[in-house]
Formats: C-alpha cells, structure tokens, sequence
C-alpha cells in the first residue's frame, strides 16, 4: 500500500496487467528442478496437470512433503491462475479497486493489488470507519504478523457485525484474509458493496476455478471446482436516478422538513390504532417492526407475529423484517420498492421517504 495526494482514482495500469505472462499452477512447484532429474519432474507435473483437468476424479500426487509447503493433512485453497486472466475476474478487481480508492481519496490511500494491500486490516479498517462513519479502537499501524492478525480479527469482527453475520458463517476469515487468499478477500469486498450499496455496477455472475490441495504424508491430493463471486441482482445498486427526493435534499431542505412532517402524520395517525407513534423517520424504521404493522393496518390484515421478529436482536433479524415489509407491500399491490431492505436498516433516510412516499400515495384516503 502507499500514499499518494490525488484527488480521484485513476483506474490503476499497475493493478493487473493483461499482456503479463500468468505463473502457471505447477510452475509452484519449480523447486522439483533443483532436486529432481527433467524427466522425473515432468512426470510430476503430468500427474499433477491431470489431476487438476479430471473433475470429480482427483489423482494422488508423489510429491515429497519437503517440496511442498503443506504440513501433513493441511488443505489450502488457491484460485487457478487462469481465471486471474479472465476478462470478467480483472474487471471485478478494477472496479473494487477504483471503489476503495473513491472511498479513501481524502486520507491519500491508493490500493493497487487487492491481495497485497487488504490483508493486514489497515485498509478495510480506514474503509469500514468511512462506510459506517464510526471510529474503530485499534491501533492504526502494526508490523509483526501476530499484531496483524489480531488487527485484522477486530476489524473483520466490527464489519462482521455491520453485514449482520452473527448465525451465519462468512466466505472470509482472519487466516484467509491474512494470507491472501484472493477468493475470500474478494467475497468480502463484494459483500460491502451489496450492503452499502456502492455506486458501482459490478459484473454479474462471475466464477473462479479455486484449487484445494490437501497433503497427506508423501502424497498431494488436487481437486478444482468453480466458486461463485457475484450472482444476478434484481436491484440497480446504483444511485445515479435522480428523483423528487434526491431534488428535495440537494435544493429545497426547506420543503424537505415539510414532506416529512406529513409524512409522520400519515404514520402516526395509523400507528396510534396500535398505541405506537413514531418521532425519527431516519431511525424508528430501521428495524422494520414499524413497517410490518404498518402495512398490516394499511392492507386491513393482520399480520402473524411470528413471521417477523417483534423485538429484533441484530442486522440479519432486522434486514429479514423490512424485507418481510416488502412481501406485504407486493402482496397488497404496490410495486416492488426500489430501496433494498439493507438501506432502510443503514437508516438511508432518502429510501425510507421513498417506501413511505408510496404507502403515503396509494392509502391516503384509507381511514
């Protein structure tokens, strides 16, 4: 990582240079030639080459342990250095890369290669403080390996909590953040920018081929199989539409305070059926209880308690109720919001005017 003044990232010709000649798989093992005859180490590559191209058919490969980094009964996961050249893998990276870069601009941080720069924690630090507008206590800079990985175990703690991975288990950990494994590191800026909604439009369904090598004693085991990165959206994910309210914030604040006042009168004058008021548009919505009654008393319906979670403990059970409170919008025969359930609980006060702006329009003349 380095720091440079400027005021935009350009997109970074040092990043990923296509006419590079990639380093094949097996040229990893180039060791072989220093203590093996030609032939025996074409042999060994042959074997090995054969085991990577027969999928579901993994061969043994005789590999002396001492030519290999595995311990004994170590698996490691690398992805296939073909897929590095793929047009759409170098596209995923430029523009993650372009993003951070956005991002972290006015702290003069510039990421060139996402595996060298992500993973001791000190960029994903300054980028998750950025994102949430939170401070994070941890030290800023640390070198030796075992003040980086507990950096880094504190850092992917806070931004596991912020995606709201608290059941689930994540595609990152601190071990394969930490040694760089490519694949994982990927999986989770993609998830950043699913949840921040990044203004970026990433490529959709993209693949790797990952490797997974596994010793056991003398004998190294391949198998490849191809891991998803990206799937298909069925949200923009960009915020480059203007509207009434992106107007309304950036040239009239004045008439913005008098829609949202309206607004809570429409809520209220619901919610008080229930004996529940609400005050903060930006917050009293974030955990989607609000809405689910909402629309249980806008629809005439009631809404079964134990579909949706009353007293919400964390991110994922909030994240589930306002998506729940889109099924019954959908379900009364409103269209589909454009804000995904993860903005209305970052509290993104322009798309939960915009989800109550359209309950607002279809119910304001129901009693």
């Amino acid at each position: 990582m380095s720091t440079l003044n400027r005021p935009k990232s350009p997109h970074s010709s040092s990043t990923i240079k296509s006419g590079e000649k990639e380093e094949s798989f097996w040229d990893k093992f180039s060791t072989l030639g220093r203590k093996k005859g030609t032939k025996e180490v074409q042999k060994v590559q042959e074997e090995g080459k054969h085991a990577i191209d027969s999928p579901g058919s993994p061969s043994q490969i005789d590999i002396p342990p001492e030519d290999y980094a595995l311990r004994d009964h170590e698996q490691r996961t690398v992805i296939d250095p073909q897929s590095m050249s793929d047009p759409e893998v170098i596209k995923l990276q430029r523009i993650l890369i372009d993003w951070i870069n956005d991002e972290l601009a006015e702290q003069r941080i510039i990421v060139q290669r996402i595996d060298e720069d992500m993973y001791d924690g000190q960029v994903l630090h300054k980028l998750w403080e950025k994102l949430t507008g939170k401070k994070l206590d941890v030290l800023e800079v640390t070198q030796s390996e075992e003040g980086q990985r507990q950096k880094l175990n504190i850092v992917l703690n806070a931004v596991n909590h912020t995606l709201g991975f608290h059941q689930k288990i994540p595609k990152w950990s601190v071990e394969s953040v930490h040694t760089k494994n490519i694949v994982a590191i990927l999986h989770l800026l993609v998830a950043l920018v699913r949840h921040f909604r990044a203004p970026v439009r990433l490529p959709e369904n993209v693949f790797v081929k990952v490797i997974i090598a596994q010793k056991n004693g003398i004998l190294l085991n391949a198998q490849k199989f191809q891991e998803q990165i990206t799937s298909e959206y069925d949200d923009v994910g960009m915020r480059c539409e203007k509207d009434a309210f992106d107007t309304l914030f950036d040239c009239a604040p004045d008439k913005l305070a008098v829609v949202k006042k309206s607004l809570i009168t429409f809520v209220n004058k619901h919610l008080s059926k229930l004996n529940f008021e609400i005050n903060d548009l930006n917050s009293d919505f974030k955990d989607g209880v609000y809405l689910c009654l909402l629309m249980g008393l806008l629809g005439g319906f009631f809404v079964p308690l134990h579909e949706f979670h009353l007293t919400p403990q964390d991110t994922e059970q909030m994240v589930a109720n306002v998506g729940f409170s889109f099924d019954l919008m959908q379900d009364a025969g409103l269209p589909k919001p454009k804000a995904r359930p993860e903005d209305i609980v970052n509290m993104d006060l322009k798309s939960t005017l915009r989800v109550l702006y359209s309950l607002f329009t279809t119910f304001r003349n129901y009693a």
